[in-house]
C-alpha cells in the first residue's frame, strides 16, 4: 500500500486537473505528447495514461481527477488500475493534500474477502514519506467500519459485535465490559431488553471506555440492530435484504473509537453500543405494548420497526448520568433521512447551537458533507400517546426529525449532543467507495473532535 523510501525504481504519478492539461502537456516531449493524444488523454476525471519510457518500462502515469470530487479520491482508483510497483507523486500539492490523497489511496485497496479466495495480484505501492503513520490510521478505521456492515447477520450478531468491541478494546489498551440478558432487567435497561429478548442472540449493551480521567469526556453510543425484521410490523422483503447494515451505528462508533485512540486524541472516551436482534418469535414486542425506560419514561409502541430508537433511548440516558462534554449518536435510524438528502449525505441533528456551527465548519474543511436538520419540536405532536408519555413513531411526514426528537427526550439540553442518521452503505461504485458499508461522517466528526480536544 505504502512505503517509506523510494527505490531506485519508481513511477512519476501526475495528478492533473482537466484545466491545467494544456499547460502541463506543453512540457512533455513531442513523443509523449503524441502518446496522450493517441490515447485521447485529457485530465479527465477518471483517465489514466501510462507514458512509455525508452526501456519498453512505464515512464510516466498520468491521472486525471475532478476538483468537485476533491483530492481525497483522486487516487483511490489507481490500485485497481496501476499495474503493481513503486510510484511516487509529482505535484504542487500541500502536506494535507498529499495526506488525504494517500488516504483515498490507502482506501482503493479496500475487499471484503472474508468469504472468497483473495486476490493476490501485484498491487502498486504509493511513496508517502510524511504522515504514513496518520494516513493508516483513517484508512484503518473506514475498513474496520465497512469490515463490521459488511458481514453477513449469521456472522455478526450481538455476540460477535461484542468480540469485535472486546477486540477493539484489547487492541489499545481499553476497558469492556457488557451486560447480556436478563441481566438488563436486574440493572435496568428495560427498552434494550424489549427489543431483543425474542431472539436466540440475547441483547446485551456493550461498554469500552479509554483515555485518562482528567481529559475532556467524549461518549459515542451507536446502534447496533444486527439484524432488523421489522419485527411483528415486519418489513417487506425488499426493504429487509440489506438489514444486516442496521448496526451501521455501532461500526461508526467503533470505527470513530478506534481512530481516537490509534491517533492518541487527548480524551476520556467512552463507547456505548445496544447490540439486539430485531426478531419475530412468542415473545417478541408487540405494537401497543407500553414499554419501560432506563430514563422512567413510558413509551407507547406504535411500530416495532421503529426499535432502533428504544434501543438508543436506554443507551443515551445511561450517558447522559455521566455528564460528558459531547455526546455523539450514530444510527441507520430513518428511511425519510434518505428521502430527503439521498443515500450518500448524513444528516445531523443537535440540541446545540455551538456544537452545530462547529460540526458545520469540521464538514467544510475536512470536505466530508453532513447536513444539519432542525429538531422542530411541534412535530413532537406526531408522538402523542392517549396512555405513555409519548410513542415511538409519529405520522408519515418528517420521519427523521420525529425520531430525532423522540432521542432528544433523552438528553437534557445541558448535554451538547448531536445525533447522525447515515445510511452506512455506498449504493453504487465510486473510486475507492465500493458497493457495501461504508463510513459516513467520519471524517467530518473526527476533524471536529481533533480541532476542539487538540487544538490543531
Amino acid at each position: 500500500m505504502f512505503t517509506h523510501e523510494k527505490p531506485a525504481y519508481s513511477v512519476a504519478l501526475y495528478p492533473l486537473l482537466p484545466a491545467a492539461w494544456e499547460a502541463f502537456s506543453a512540457s512533455l516531449s513531442d513523443a509523449e505528447q503524441r502518446w496522450a493524444k493517441l490515447h485521447d488523454f485529457k485530465a479527465n476525471a477518471g483517465q489514466l495514461c501510462l507514458i512509455p519510457d525508452d526501456q519498453g518500462g512505464i515512464g510516466k502515469a498520468l491521472v486525471g481527477y475532478s476538483a468537485d470530487a476533491g483530492v481525497r479520491w483522486a487516487l483511490a482508483a489507481l490500485p485497481n488500475k496501476l499495474p503493481g510497483g513503486h510510484y511516487h507523486l509529482v505535484c504542487a500539492w500541500s502536506a494535507e493534500e498529499r495526506l488525504q490523497a494517500s488516504i483515498g489511496w490507502g482506501l482503493g485497496y479496500y475487499r471484503f474477502e472474508y468469504y472468497t479466495k483473495p486476490d493476490n495480484k501485484a498491487r502498486p505501492v504509493l511513496l508517502v514519506e510524511n504522515q504514513q503513520a496518520r494516513a493508516k490510521a483513517f484508512v484503518q478505521a473506514v475498513a474496520l467500519v465497512r469490515d463490521l456492515v459488511n458481514q453477513p447477520a449469521n456472522h455478526m450478531m450481538p455476540e460477535q459485535l461484542s468480540a469485535a468491541a472486546a477486540q477493539l478494546a484489547r487492541t489499545f489498551g481499553a476497558s469492556f465490559s457488557e451486560i447480556v440478558g436478563e441481566d438488563l432487567l436486574k440493572q435496568h435497561y428495560p427498552a434494550i431488553h424489549a427489543v431483543g429478548r425474542t431472539s436466540a442472540h440475547v441483547p446485551r449493551l456493550l461498554t469500552l471506555q479509554w483515555g485518562k480521567p482528567e481529559h475532556p469526556a467524549v461518549t459515542l453510543v451507536g446502534k447496533g440492530v444486527c439484524f432488523d425484521t421489522g419485527g411483528l410490523d415486519i418489513k417487506p422483503s425488499q426493504y429487509m435484504r440489506l438489514m444486516k447494515k442496521d448496526m451501521g451505528g455501532a461500526a461508526h462508533v467503533l470505527g470513530l473509537a478506534r481512530l481516537i485512540m490509534q491517533l492518541q486524541l487527548p480524551v476520556q472516551l467512552r463507547v456505548l453500543i445496544p447490540a439486539v436482534d430485531n426478531a419475530i418469535g412468542g415473545d417478541a414486542f408487540r405494537p401497543g405494548d407500553i414499554l419501560a425506560t432506563r430514563a422512567g419514561k413510558s413509551v407507547e409502541v406504535d411500530n416495532t420497526d421503529a426499535e432502533g430508537r428504544l434501543v438508543l433511548c436506554d443507551a443515551l440516558a445511561d450517558a447522559v448520568s455521566h455528564k460528558p462534554d459531547v455526546l455523539l449518536d450514530f444510527a441507520t435510524l430513518t428511511g425519510a433521512a434518505r428521502v430527503a438528502l439521498g443515500t450518500e449525505i448524513p444528516v445531523f441533528f443537535s440540541n446545540n447551537p455551538a456544537l452545530t456551527a462547529k460540526l458545520q465548519v469540521a464538514s467544510a474543511e475536512a470536505e466530508e458533507l453532513i447536513w444539519n436538520l432542525p429538531l422542530h419540536r411541534p412535530y413532537f405532536e406526531q408522538l402523542k400517546s392517549g396512555c405513555a408519555d409519548f410513542t415511538n413513531s409519529g405520522g408519515s411526514y418528517g420521519g427523521a426529525i420525529t425520531a430525532a426528537l423522540f432521542l432528544n427526550e433523552f438528553v437534557p439540553e445541558s448535554t451538547p449532543w448531536a445525533h447522525f442518521d447515515v445510511m452506512a452503505w455506498n449504493t453504487r461504485e465510486r473510486a475507492g467507495r465500493p458497493v457495501g458499508g461504508e463510513a459516513m461522517g467520519l471524517f467530518a466528526v473526527y476533524h471536529y473532535l481533533e480541532t476542539v480536544y487538540r487544538g490543531d
